[in-house]
């Protein structure tokens, strides 16, 4: 077992992202005010949003709830200010991204959260998209993973 996989590898067994059954992505758009996404997460109990260009549908970077909510609290942000405002964007040049798909698999998806790939550091959440990045499919959380581990028979 190598350094970048936890005692749960062998509970994997084959397993793939696909296998966590993650909900659909939702994505806001930068124009979006903060308080219409912040509604449209705690509607599906969801830690993170993936931000998309309104016009492209390109992945543009994402809003981390939990860190949205302490702007908020801060008054770094108001409801009122568009998502732009506090979305964490993607950096599009000299900077090599995991593509994890549907068919990851399990042991690659952890060591992505653990920061085992392209030494990135540690992930709380992967974008799922398709092979060629054009389409977001999903958001999968460090606790999905741990919740499958625990579900999954011995």
């Amino acid at each position: 077992m190598s350094q970048s996989t936890s005692a749960w590898a062998y509970k994997y067994r084959g397993a793939t992202v696909e296998d966590l059954d993650p909900p659909p992505a939702l994505s806001a758009k930068p124009t979006e005010p903060i308080s219409e996404a912040l509604m449209h997460a705690w509607e599906r109990d969801f830690s993170h949003l993936t931000v998309v260009s309104e016009d492209t549908r390109a992945l543009l970077g994402y809003l981390n709830i939990p860190r949205l909510k302490e702007m908020l609290k801060s008054g770094a942000v108001r409801e009122t200010d568009y998502v732009e405002k506090a979305m964490l964007k993607f950096q599009r040049s000299g900077k090599v991204y995991k593509v994890i798909t549907m068919d990851t698999p399990l042991e690659e998806l952890e060591a992505f959260f653990n920061g085992g790939v392209h030494s990135s550091g540690p992930q709380d959440f992967a974008v799922v998209t398709d092979e060629n990045r054009r389409f977001v499919l999903g958001v999968a959380t460090k606790g999905d993973l741990e919740e499958f581990v625990k579900r999954r028979p011995g």
